[in-house]
């Protein structure tokens, strides 16, 4: 069933919403909002219902339900203030109030009964993401670019390779379907791939244009699309830098699609891999509900596989993550559990980029050891050169660490890699944190308030901003500022900062401590 309404059209089959043909890129719980509100458009939802149709009963705060109503009417080119579409009615709940006709999607038989050696994309079995790179279409006419064509796909398969819990399928399988004209879904059915990517190539004089997306071949689907104009003079570096912003983009999208498809599995039906894509899609909502939540996935993960490295550098990861933030109170045993949970999964896959940063983190932030956190993020970084989030976090450290033109280095390639990422804050406020340590607090200023303004609830970056304020006169607003730290880690003191921050060297630590004294934290 599709339902349309003004030039909309909403699938929730395919988890797709087009306004004139045109797909509208959606958070999962955006997208579940908005389908929960078509289909009871007859009443009034309450904020109950929403709680049990898109966060299946959890709790969460009132700015993120206002977050994701605002969201889905952005998306539908609807506003709080007209509320042409979605209505709020005070203290009653929200109601869809657009004129939407339903529609029956007429189904070929082949899609209807598909025959496939991967019946295998049934809810109750996950499967770990594939991709199929295809050969580059060559655009130009002339057939001497097909060799750059294939070039391109071959290098993407390469770097594509590299990302943690994604099967890429082989080139001389893929490349099989050169030339013809093959449905995505039967592509993916063939070849085993969850997902498809393909693209083309064109010259014009010295310029080249590539196109490339990302396709589910589960439901064809299009995930991700982009183009890359550069100059023929230097093939091989445009040839390197495209393929390091696709790979880049793609790594989250797999892992942020993935795991709101687990999410939406029955809880009965999830196993450690089920369990650990539902820790990843809950930590997003940055909340300690959500946190905690995500660590008793990873907990029940490692019950049914003791050895499973990824859910084990997680749950250090997100340990570190609460201690970071302020979510846990002081106690001697989260940070032991996470510190060991680290280096096992290190000692497990000592080779797994994806393991090796997210251990890295809980490393820097629990055991508060500088030196091993950056020979780990070093190591991750060089085996997997394009992930966004773990180079914005080496980053970070090399800052710690007394590095921070080095840092600033990294974060800024990380911006280059993936100027979306899911969490930018991260890199803006590593950014604030690279000026402080330099003394440079106007800059420091300029860029914690941009963190701040994309997460309003990261410690760090109003810690950050707390303390440049400080040095540049801006005492009102840094206690206004400390007055917000306050709202999000309660129980935050002067006393208690040393064990709540992640390892930095001592004369920043003293900055922060001095300057947030000033600004009234409390003793």
């Amino acid at each position: 069933m599709r339902y349309l309404f003004d030039d909309f059209v909403l699938d929730p089959d395919r988890r797709q919403l087009r306004r004139a043909g045109d797909p509208i890129e959606l958070e999962p719980q955006v997208f579940d909002l908005l389908v929960f509100l078509v289909r009871t458009r007859d009443r009034v939802a309450s904020r109950d219902d929403l709680l049990e149709a898109v966060w299946h009963g959890r709790i969460v705060s009132e700015s993120t339900l206002s977050s994701r109503i605002n969201a889905a009417r952005t998306a539908i080119g609807d506003n709080g203030t007209t509320q042409r579409l979605i209505r709020t009615l005070p203290r009653k709940g929200v109601r869809f109030v657009g004129d939407v006709r339903e529609e029956e999607e007429r189904k070929p038989k082949a899609e209807l009964e598909p025959v496939s050696r991967q019946a295998a994309f049934k809810d109750s079995v996950v499967e770990v993401p594939s991709i199929a790179v295809l050969p580059f279409a060559n655009m130009s006419g002339d057939q001497e670019d097909d060799y750059f064509a294939d070039g391109m796909a071959e290098e993407i398969i390469t770097g594509l390779a590299q990302c943690s819990g994604l099967t890429v399928v082989a080139r001389n399988s893929s490349f099989t379907f050169r030339g013809r004209s093959v449905d995505v879904r039967q592509i993916g059915n063939e070849l085993g791939a969850s997902y498809v990517l393909e693209g083309s190539v064109r010259r014009s004089d010295k310029r080249l244009r590539i196109t490339a997306q990302l396709i589910d071949a589960r439901s064809g689907g299009h995930l991700w699309a982009d183009r890359f104009d550069g100059d023929l003079s230097d093939v091989f570096e445009l040839q390197d830098r495209i393929t390091q912003s696709v790979v880049a983009v793609i790594e989250p999208k797999l892992l942020f699609t993935e795991a709101s498809r687990a999410r939406r599995r029955p809880t009965q039906s999830l196993d450690a891999y089920n369990l650990y894509l539902r820790a990843l899609s809950l930590i997003n909502e940055y909340t300690p509900e959500a946190t905690a939540a995500a660590l008793g996935c990873l907990d029940k993960a490692l019950e049914l596989d003791a050895t499973y490295a990824q859910a084990m550098a997680a749950s250090a990861c997100y340990r570190g993550l609460s201690h970071f933030q302020g979510w846990t109170e002081r106690s001697d045993e989260p940070r032991p559990r996470g510190v060991q949970l680290a280096w096992d999964a290190i000692a497990l896959a000592p080779n797994d980029p994806h393991v090796l940063w997210m251990a890295a983190f809980a490393i820097w932030v629990l055991a508060k050891d500088g030196p091993r956190s950056q020979d780990l993020f070093r190591r991750s970084v060089s085996i997997n050169p394009n992930s966004e989030i773990a180079t914005t976090l080496a980053g970070w450290v090399e800052a710690a660490n007394g590095n921070p033109a080095t840092g600033r280095e990294l974060i800024e390639k990380s911006r280059r890699l993936n100027p979306t990422p899911p969490t930018p804050w991260v890199a803006l406020a590593g950014m604030a944190f690279t000026y402080i340590v330099e003394g440079k607090y106007t800059e420091a200023v300029q860029w914690a308030e941009q963190a701040v303004a994309q997460n309003r609830r990261f410690a760090f970056a109003l810690r950050s901003l707390a303390v440049a304020l400080v040095k540049t006169g801006g005492m009102d607003r840094a206690r206004l500022i400390v007055n917000e730290i306050l709202k999000t880690e309660p129980n935050a003191t002067v006393a208690g900062l040393p064990d709540r921050m992640p390892y930095v060297n001592e004369p920043v630590l003293q900055t922060y401590i001095e300057t947030l004294r000033q600004a009234g934290l409390p003793k």
